[in-house]
């Protein structure tokens, strides 16, 4: 009895603020109103127009740069989580602080420090200055917006890593070792294998956000690099089209659902066999 109500409060927020939310943009996904009558009905207009040529190539863009900003982040943070992991005890927790440290402050902020720092009279172009070198134009480009995503998500991939990498029993790459296993074939055979579910973790922590993202884009890109995240804002905020705004968001669950099961199912298999298996 004690634990039904001491969850009530729990399943208030879920309704609240998650079911009746989604239960209403799909809804709003569903149905179109009569402008004649003023009444609502169903149809599935607003799904065929997801699907549009104007709008698979938002769909192309959004997933392709979510894709780099995640093989970026992977191949940037599993050597950094492996230092971090392999550090002296009595350093690792300072320094995995310091490396959380940044994400304390506000996501704006930190996209808006970017923009000081791309800027046409940003940091880098002064130091070109300083050095008689002629200015560039890093702001309001695709590599100022990957560069974004990069930082903003970094971190999502570098803890789960070094998470697992931590808990790794040393005595396997010891074995390994002793077996006649150089440097290179126990980072192939034994640690790369064990630290799949820190992998798969990372990706999906990072590139659902990344596919997502519409705050990047509009201060890195100043609005003009139009992702998935834009188009869903611009059709709630700009164009009032709530009924299309939201089948959009309804695919864009659909594709993080279904990419939280595939990375799921790989995070599930054995890293003494499965996991072993996959490389």
């Amino acid at each position: 009895m004690l634990k039904k109500i001491a969850s009530g409060p729990y399943l208030v927020w879920i309704l609240l603020f998650i079911l009746i939310p989604i239960l209403m943009i799909a809804f709003f996904g569903m149905v179109r109103i009569d402008p004649e009558t003023g009444n609502y009905f169903f149809t599935s207009d607003n799904f065929k127009r997801v699907f549009e040529g104007v709008y698979l190539s938002v769909w192309t863009r959004s997933i392709f740069i979510a894709l780099k900003a995640t093989f970026i982040c992977l191949v940037l943070g599993y050597p950094m989580a492996m230092i971090l992991s392999r550090m002296d005890v009595k350093y690792r927790t300072i320094a995995v602080m310091l490396f959380v440290v940044p994400m304390w402050m506000n996501f704006l902020l930190r996209t808006y420090a970017w923009m000081t720092i791309l800027g046409k009279n940003g940091v880098l172009n002064k130091i070109l200055t300083f050095f008689g070198l002629p200015q560039m134009t890093f702001l309001y480009s695709e590599g100022a917006v990957l560069l974004g995503m990069v930082y903003n998500f970094l971190p999502f991939m570098v803890l789960p890593i070094y998470t697992v990498l931590s808990k790794m029993d040393n005595g396997l790459i010891e074995a390994a070792e002793d077996l006649g296993a150089n440097k290179f074939n126990s980072f192939r055979k034994v640690i790369l294998p064990l630290s799949i579910p820190g992998i798969v973790s990372g990706i999906s922590m990072v590139f659902m956000p990344a596919v997502s993202t519409f705050v990047i884009s509009n201060l890195l890109y100043g609005g003009q690099y139009m992702l998935i995240g834009n188009l869903i804002e611009q059709q709630f905020l700009v164009v009032n089209d709530w009924h299309f705004g939201s089948a959009i968001s309804i695919i864009l669950m659909i594709i993080i659902l279904l990419t939280m099961a595939i990375m799921n199912h790989l995070s599930g298999n054995d890293p003494e066999d499965g996991g072993a298996n996959l490389w």
